[in-house]
């Protein structure tokens, strides 16, 4: 049995790649990004982030929450296509249905979206948190 996490990005990601309103923005959607992802003309991409799963078991039931973080990046001048990224991502996945083979999906709610300039001063960076809930599949 995969992890919820493994699950849950597994189910987000072609759920991103083949979103309307994302693509247009950016240069894919990476767990590891290529040398490619700062292509002109879009110059931005996304990343699945970090993930902490935090289990909450009853008696008979088995389940938990996946804390997960996406990240925006955008090379355009200002803060405004990276936020345009980071609301894509938000409303691609905020309150949707998603399939996980071994887990049953609850819901995925966003929780916040914190966007600032890198250190290397051109780089915009958006950082999207999700909660999902899952539990056990009968």
């Amino acid at each position: 049995m995969a992890s919820a996490e493994l699950e849950l990005q597994a189910a987000i990601v072609p759920l991103l790649k083949a979103d309307a309103t994302l693509t247009p923005l950016v240069n894919g959607v990476y767990d590891q990004p290529p040398a490619t992802c700062w292509a002109t003309p879009k110059e931005g991409y996304v990343t699945i982030g970090e993930a902490q799963t935090l289990r909450d078991d009853a008696t008979c039931l088995e389940g938990g929450r996946v804390f997960l973080t996406l990240h925006g990046w955008s090379r355009k001048v200002g803060y405004p296509a990276v936020r345009a990224i980071a609301d894509a991502v938000v409303e691609a996945l905020h309150m949707k249905t998603l399939a996980m083979p071994t887990h049953r999906f609850i819901s995925i709610m966003h929780r916040q979206t914190r966007t600032f300039r890198d250190p290397d001063g051109v780089t915009s960076h958006a950082v999207i948190d999700f909660i999902a809930n899952y539990d056990r599949a009968a």
